[in-house]
């Protein structure tokens, strides 16, 4: 009775009703645009692509993030992947360049400026990858028995074409952001995955059917493979929220008859503030040995046995790349000496640190500290769909039992939530917890 009391709330509040209906109308065409196919591609040919993408890890990877419109040679084929890949060259610019930083210190004008740079390199990323996805998609095609020419004046034309649905999914993220609920890019990525789970679920089952390939357990292993995500799920809850808070103390002032300051605040610092930069970092990386495998390098090479996505091999240099990352991505984006600068500004202490160089070697010997485990947790998490492969789960359903398609999905939702939580709050009502609220994620990622 609570679910319904709440569901009644949340369309009783004009605004978030609204939010919610525009939100789904969006999806709805994004939806639809997967199932666009490029002009002059035959339906034969598609089948023979899918086939193909069905035993290639990389393809598969692309074609969940893409919402199965990279197998199907749609429109919408190049997905978000190239605005998040602009998107975090312009990040790690912001870090290194000081004419990016300054920008970033702008404010609004600041951003527009960035967004704006973000634009033009997605843009130049995508004319590059669009073209490198024909050539490909017209290999793959003939590799699997179809037939696909193409000219150079129809690899021009379907490039722009590519290019342009990719940028129109960028306008509907942005759309979703300023009208409908969610941060729109992340909702996108967050839909093309939930949109392979049905299909990924209903043919575990099938092949856990008496009589079916693969069919070892049955139906009990069918019940405990849920059992198993949900309990994967359940921590990567804990990765996306956990937290260490650092308490900080407030000098009292006194102007005129009224007393400022005195309050205790916390930091809350990030078990995983890397969020799932390293473990695409950590996925780029180790495209290079799948990349050179493709090209026919030797059987007994080192490039084919690091292009094994179920290798052992593959999977220790997969997790150490991940640790490292943690490490390194927390070093750029966490900055315990502008913490300690903006806590001394505003007249604010952690007790018993002196101010200064002092609270700067505290705060970094905790991130040390809790980043350790959390960088250990996010490479388990990231090699688990192996693990699961290992244990027989189809190549599919694997992938939602940890990387990134999970921690995004956990990610996106916990937010989701958070903001219609808000919005319930803000009306007097209760919220979607019995206790407590829902915590999104700080980390200033949106992936």
């Amino acid at each position: 009775m609570r679910f319904v009391q709440t569901l009644k709330n949340i369309w009783t509040i004009e605004e978030l009703r609204k939010r919610l209906i525009v939100t789904f109308l969006l999806v709805l065409v994004y939806r639809l645009g997967c199932y666009v196919v490029l002009p002059g591609i035959h339906p034969d040919d598609l089948d023979a692509l899918a086939n193909f993408t069905a035993g290639s890890g990389l393809m598969q990877l692309l074609d969940m993030f893409s919402g199965g419109a990279f197998s199907q040679a749609s429109i919408f084929a190049l997905g978000i992947m190239p605005y998040i890949t602009a998107s975090i060259v312009i990040q790690l610019l912001g870090m290194v360049l000081p004419s990016f930083q300054k920008m970033q210190r702008e404010g609004e004008s600041g951003r527009q400026k960035l967004n704006q740079y973000t634009r033009y390199l997605t843009v130049f990323i995508l004319l590059l990858q669009g073209l490198a996805y024909l050539i490909n998609l017209q290999i793959q095609v003939n590799s699997a028995g179809g037939h696909a020419a193409m000219g150079f004046w129809t690899v021009a034309y379907l490039t722009i074409i590519l290019a342009a649905g990719s940028m129109f999914i960028m306008w509907l993220g942005e759309r979703i952001t300023d009208r409908g609920i969610g941060n729109g890019i992340s909702f996108i990525i967050l839909v093309g995955i939930i949109a392979r789970l049905p299909q990924a679920l209903y043919y575990e089952f099938v092949s856990r059917l008496p009589g079916s390939t693969g069919s070892e357990g049955g139906l009990v292993m069918f019940i405990v493979e849920l059992i198993l995500l949900f309990a994967v799920t359940v921590g990567a809850v804990l990765l996306v929220q956990g937290t260490r808070k650092v308490p900080v103390q407030y000098a009292k002032r006194i102007v005129g008859n009224k007393q400022y300051g005195g309050a205790r605040q916390y930091i809350p610092l990030k078990v995983n503030a890397a969020g799932v930069m390293p473990i695409i970092f950590a996925q780029a990386i180790m495209f290079i040995p799948i990349t050179l495998a493709g090209f026919g390098a030797q059987e007994n090479s080192i490039f084919v046995k690091f292009s094994d996505i179920n290798g052992f091999a593959y999977n220790l240099v997969y997790f150490i790349l991940i640790v490292a990352f943690t490490y390194f991505y927390t070093a750029i984006t966490v900055r315990p000496a502008q913490m300690a600068e903006d806590m001394k500004r505003n007249n604010g202490f952690i007790p018993g640190v002196k101010p200064g160089k002092k609270t700067v070697e505290y705060l970094d010997s905790i991130m040390s500290r809790i980043t350790l485990p959390g960088s250990l947790f996010l490479g388990i998490v990231a090699i688990m769909p192996a693990f699961a492969r290992l244990f027989g789960v189809s190549q599919n359903f694997a992938q939602f039992f940890g990387g990134t398609s999970l921690l995004i999905l956990v990610g996106v939702v916990l937010d989701t939530l958070q903001q219609v939580e808000s919005h319930l709050m803000m009306h007097h009502y209760d919220g979607l917890m019995k206790n407590g609220k829902i915590k999104g994620r700080t980390t200033g990622s949106a992936y």
